[in-house]
């Protein structure tokens, strides 16, 4: 009964910790481009970036996972929740998201 719901809340602590851990990758990304389109130098933000972010999400994951896969799965699983929080809280409430389909292709031969 006790590894159960050891178990159960270490796999409820990875998926929290992968929600934050993908709060800050995401979040970070998005404050990045915003930063680098003012940049002179905006290779230097995106690499630094990714850098940063990656280097964090890793170790993050590692630790939280502790020689578990199924932790590491489970802060995965928050890390990808996250991606969706993060861009339903960024995008424009006026973007509507059309999709322009192309209706002129090259002539045929």
């Amino acid at each position: 009964m006790h590894e159960t719901l050891g178990l159960g809340l270490g796999l409820a602590l990875a998926g929290v910790a992968g929600l934050g851990l993908g709060a800050m990758f995401f979040g970070g990304l998005w404050w990045t481009l915003r930063k680098s389109l003012k940049s002179p130098r905006p290779a230097l933000w995106l690499l630094g970036s990714l850098l940063a972010r990656m280097g964090l999400l890793l170790v993050g994951l590692y630790l939280v996972s502790d020689g578990h896969w199924e932790r590491l799965l489970a802060g995965l699983v928050g890390v990808i929740g996250a991606r969706f929080v993060v861009l339903q809280l960024t995008h424009p409430a006026d973007d509507h998201r059309t999709v322009v389909k192309e209706v002129d292709h090259a002539p045929e031969s």
